[in-house]
């Protein structure tokens, strides 16, 4: 099977003056158990090119081996639905600014989930989802169980106020029932073929879902 891995290209945490991306573990780790699983992996990413990255843990022998791999990246509107079987959204905070309302990534993901592919998203990942509507025009997570990031975590860590919005109040607003679990545990929830976790603890736990799916 072949699953596209999208990662956030926005490198700015809000106004802060620090630095954010992709959260290395929530890519990385994926990527092991998917190419592990005998899958055909290609990262990509919003802009294209090298994006930018938080949470390196140079000791991480899986982190090397990712960034080894990574190189540069493809954007995601560059790619066609019908050749991928799967999309994995890692977060990290970069990606509140630059997946909501993407255009390339609301191709791909409604077109993925239409073919009968499986959609997936970790942590903040899950702002890939935001104002993503199928071509019915209902959002894709109306009605459907999600996890993501949540507001109670995003105060742990300082960042209520810098966020551009409240991850998991957004998704409620569109419908979805959002399914905390205790800050930072893992919480992996799946609804038919979407599958989202709440943070970079559930990141290995939402890889092994896809690829239970595409089992079949």
């Amino acid at each position: 099977m072949r699953i596209a891995i999208v990662l956030t290209s926005h490198g700015e945490l809000g106004e802060t003056g620090r630095s954010t991306g992709f959260y290395m573990s929530e890519a990385a780790e994926p990527w092991e158990i998917l190419t592990s699983a005998g899958h055909e992996v290609e990262v990509v990413s919003v802009a294209g090119g090298v994006p930018p990255r938080d949470g390196e843990n140079a000791d991480d022998p899986v982190q090397r081996r990712f960034l080894d791999a990574l190189g540069e990246t493809r954007r995601v509107a560059d790619l066609e639905p019908e050749d991928y079987d799967a999309v994995f959204f890692a977060g990290g905070h970069g990606a509140m600014w630059d997946f909501p309302g993407d255009s390339g990534i609301g191709r791909l993901t409604r077109g993925i989930h239409e073919r009968g592919g499986v959609v997936a998203a970790v942590c903040h990942g899950p702002a890939a989802l935001v104002d993503l509507e199928l071509s019915d025009g209902k959002p894709l997570v109306a009605g459907r169980r999600v996890a993501a990031f949540t507001g109670s975590e995003e105060a742990a860590v300082g960042l209520t106020e810098v966020v551009p919005f409240p991850l998991a109040e957004r998704l409620r607003e569109q419908g979805a029932e959002h399914v905390p679990a205790a800050d930072f545990t893992v919480q992996v929830v799946t609804d038919g073929r979407l599958v989202t976790g709440q943070n970079p603890a559930s990141a290995r736990g939402v890889a092994e879902e896809v690829v239970r799916l595409l089992a079949g």
